[in-house]
């Protein structure tokens, strides 16, 4: 038995690369031959460039605790990289689509230090929070797009629910969305469902063609102008989560999906072994064949989903263990190592400079301080993860989450 793949982890503040491009090129030749369900006609092979989205997750809860403002998003050099912005969460709740956190959402008075444009929200003005926010961003990025991403780890269970009556949950997404009172501030939405017909916080048993049935009603409601994206698992096991429900058949009514190609592994399992969280390829000694990038793309390409709707999944975090002894991955632990917010994680721009990188292995970086034993990218290894996307003709990067990264954002620069 092994521990079931785990989607990043979402706390609540109120609460070698060379080596890899041939992989990339091996699997681009080999990878399976079916055909998606009514794919566009320029995505029904790998041919042409790789895409060049970069979608990067905002977290509401982020202002809190961590003093993360949509402001930091300009004054870090982000802004100009992004393509696009998940905004994340919105609620699922009652068979409907619903605000996460008002307060930081669209009432939260921000300074004149703390918004985009250096001018303070004032008490008359009628929307404020990170929404006014970002309306400020897109002003100085016309080209910048922001889809509401809805559910996650937390929000899941209401996916049940809403699958009940699709087109009823897409009214009141699209109702939602579309709120004159935020009008222009996002361009589409995002579904993070964790996990359709498995097991993720809660056990979902809302059967095999939910997941299709819901995208259908949310594409039907939202037209072809607006974004419809999906955040997915990326169990690549025999008869694991990729498997219990048809992404294959909801891919037609996609933009594009974000498999979430990291939390393969971590202090959940607290005495081990210690493997990286986001490996891009297997290697000698993984605990589980199937939880690494290449395995779950070339899973999602052997259904026939379009390599064009695939992006590749980056964490700008770390997940540790501590009470290890062993330098390599594959040691045993006494449990999870401390972390700023969180035990057994901790963001980039900590794990930096306080365990530094001491190897890699299956493309990407592991750190061994004291007792404690991190993994997670690094710029050399998220720039041979690039190669990769590169090679099989990926639609483009996504990224858990833009706080994770130092304030002149050195990994969404080695993404670019």
């Amino acid at each position: 038995m092994h521990t079931p793949l785990r989607p990043r982890a979402r706390f609540r503040a109120l609460l070698s690369a060379s080596c890899c491009a041939a992989l990339g090129a091996g699997l681009l030749a080999g990878a399976g031959t079916a055909t998606a369900t009514e794919p566009g006609p320029a995505e029904s092979t790998a041919t042409g460039a790789a895409g060049s989205k970069v979608v990067g997750y905002f977290t509401d809860w982020g202002i809190y605790g961590r003093q993360y403002f949509v402001k930091n998003m300009e004054t870090s050099g982000s802004a100009d990289k992004l393509t696009h912005i998940n905004y994340a969460f919105g609620n699922v709740t009652d068979g409907k689509c619903a605000l996460g956190d008002a307060w930081a959402d669209t009432d939260k008075p921000f300074t004149a230090e703390e918004s985009v444009d250096g001018v303070a929200d004032t008490a008359d003005q009628p929307l404020s929070g990170n929404f006014n926010q970002l309306i400020k961003l897109k002003k100085l990025h016309p080209d910048l797009k922001v889809i509401w991403s809805f559910g996650g780890w937390s929000w899941s269970g209401g996916f049940g629910e809403a699958a009940k009556d699709p087109a009823a949950f897409a009214q009141s997404c699209y109702d939602l969305v579309e709120n004159s009172k935020w009008a222009n501030v996002f361009d589409g939405i995002d579904i993070d469902w964790e996990y359709p017909g498995a097991c993720g916080l809660t056990c979902d048993t809302s059967g095999r063609e939910a997941f299709r049935d819901v995208m259908a009603a949310l594409r039907a409601k939202f037209g072809k102008r607006q974004l419809v994206t999906a955040a997915i698992t990326a169990d690549a096991t025999p008869g694991g989560k990729i498997d219990a429900a048809d992404y294959a058949g909801a891919a037609r009514y996609v933009d594009w999906y974000n498999p979430m190609t990291y939390d393969y592994f971590g202090a959940w399992a607290a005495t081990g072994p210690t493997a990286p969280h986001s490996p891009l390829t297997s290697y000698p000694g993984i605990p589980e064949e199937g939880y690494n990038t290449a395995a779950t793309i070339a899973k999602l390409r052997s259904l026939g989903i379009p390599p064009s709707k695939l992006l590749l999944g980056i964490g700008f975090y770390g997940r540790g263990w501590t009470g290890v002894t062993q330098a390599k991955p594959g040691g045993t632990a006494t449990g999870p190592a401390a972390g700023t917010y969180e035990a057994g994680f901790e963001d980039y721009k900590v794990l930096r400079t306080t365990c530094p990188p001491t190897g890699t292995v299956g493309g990407t970086a592991y750190a061994k301080c004291g007792s404690d034993w991190w993994s997670y990218d690094t710029p050399k290894t998220i720039k041979g993860k690039m190669k990769y996307k590169d090679a099989q003709r990926l639609g483009g990067t996504f990224f858990w989450e833009l706080s994770g990264d130092t304030a002149d954002g050195e990994l969404i620069g080695a993404i670019n």
